[in-house]
């Protein structure tokens, strides 16, 4: 019995720590949406118009599991990164933000649980 505790217990513990790798969670991406061109790059990418660079399709590869998951497996770093993005497309580019958004949430069902769960980031 008491393994069984021990079992269980270490399940829990390993499934609620999974996250997306960390490796770029140094991006200034204040400094990504300050700069449009760079921006404009960013969302190229995530919208299959412009070939990714090597940090922007790193992003890319998890982004429609985020949306969905409301990014569950989002680090802090990682939910200010998408808050801030997210602000800068809809500010700057309104053209691609709606265009990323039919891409990854057509029938919107996401976006509204992924921006109450970067709110705070």
């Amino acid at each position: 019995m008491k393994f069984f505790y021990v079992f269980a217990l270490s399940l829990v513990v390993a499934c609620s720590g999974e996250t997306y790798t960390t490796e770029n969670d140094d991006l200034n991406i204040e400094a990504v949406v300050a700069d449009l061109p760079t921006l404009q790059a960013f969302v190229g990418c995530f919208n299959d118009k412009v070939e990714c660079d090597e940090k922007s399709g790193d992003f890319k590869k998890d982004i429609a599991e985020a949306i969905q998951q409301a990014c569950a497996k989002c680090t802090d770093a990682q939910k200010h990164i998408f808050k801030v993005f997210l602000t800068g497309l809809k500010e700057k580019l309104p053209a691609d933000n709606a265009a990323f958004k039919a891409k990854y949430d057509p029938d919107n069902k996401y976006f509204g649980n992924l921006e109450k769960a970067i709110a705070n980031a």
